[in-house]
């Protein structure tokens, strides 16, 4: 349970640091491509040597470490053209709601018990998510539907693929650090190949501000990524129980500090929607103990 606490902590963090990005001029994909980067540094310092070796591609999981990678940076960067385009909160609920499918496929190819407990609890989540987040958008436009339906497969997958790794090969500490650096180099080496595309073309330009902002993404990332693969592993809660509570934990605490951090309005919707988010994540870890 301490992991799960320390990756809603780690991932609120994150939320904090790209709430703030827009004030500084920050390039969300600069400072990305330097998170990666950041994110392998990190990571072998915390294991004591750099992982990569040839040996490793004989590895089942090597071939994982390319997609999920992939799907890292997509991910991220599509999180980030879904806010500017449709709104923050379009976004939000997108990524939020797509707990679903890891969930799903966690119950119907895993064979995780789908208790009472849980079908309530996630049932209840769904509603609780679009109460906290659905605010009216500054811009006012309405938001399209292709961007938020990209971003809430795209993030139900790749929930599910951690899963998956985490089920089918990542079996001691050692070897979840190993992998999580990997994944990290991957998705590294895919944005430095667009931040090079783009630099030749004339469309960006790089600044030292855009250097700090990854490196104060990176770290935590790292860390957040490494902890959920430790919380799924540590058999405390099944997987279609943790990545709920993961999600709408960090929805309760992400708002907690929205409200007072950052002085967003509290009103009477956002407050039923916390309440119901605190009832749904007891009600799914106290359906998903083991």
């Amino acid at each position: 349970m301490l992991y799960l606490v320390i990756t809603i902590l780690l991932n609120v963090l994150i939320s904090a640091i790209f709430k703030v990005l827009p004030r500084y001029k920050i390039d969300t994909l600069q400072a990305i491509v330097v998170n990666y980067c950041v994110c392998v540094i990190t990571g072998s310092l915390f294991l004591g040597h750099m992982p990569f070796q040839a040996s490793h591609v004989t590895q089942q999981w090597f071939p994982w470490t390319f997609l999920m990678g992939a799907a890292f940076i997509s991910i991220f960067n599509l999180i980030g053209y879904c806010t500017k385009v449709d709104g923050i909160t379009t976004a939000t609920i997108a990524n939020k709601l797509s707990l679903v499918i890891p969930v799903t496929i966690a119950i119907v190819f895993f064979h995780e018990a789908a208790g009472i407990w849980k079908i309530i609890g996630i049932a209840l989540a769904l509603p609780a998510v679009y109460l906290t987040t659905r605010v009216k958008e500054e811009n006012g436009k309405t938001p399209s539907l292709m961007w938020p339906l990209l971003l809430f497969i795209g993030s139900g997958l790749l929930d599910a693929l951690v899963n998956y790794a985490q089920h089918t090969f990542l079996d001691t500490p050692e070897v979840q650090a190993t992998f999580t650096i990997y994944c990290f180099g991957v998705a590294a080496c895919f944005g430095i190949i667009i931040v090079i595309i783009m630099l030749l073309m004339k469309k960006m330009q790089l600044h030292w501000r855009n250097l700090v902002a990854g490196i104060c993404i990176g770290v935590p990332n790292y860390f957040s990524i490494y902890f959920l693969i430790r919380s799924i592993n540590c058999g405390v809660m099944q997987s279609s129980a943790t990545i709920p509570v993961l999600n709408i934990g960090t929805l309760v605490a992400s708002s907690l500090a929205a409200i007072f951090i950052f002085r967003e309005k509290a009103n009477a919707q956002r407050i039923i929607g916390l309440v119901l988010s605190i009832i749904a994540i007891l009600l799914i870890a106290a359906g998903g103990m083991i």
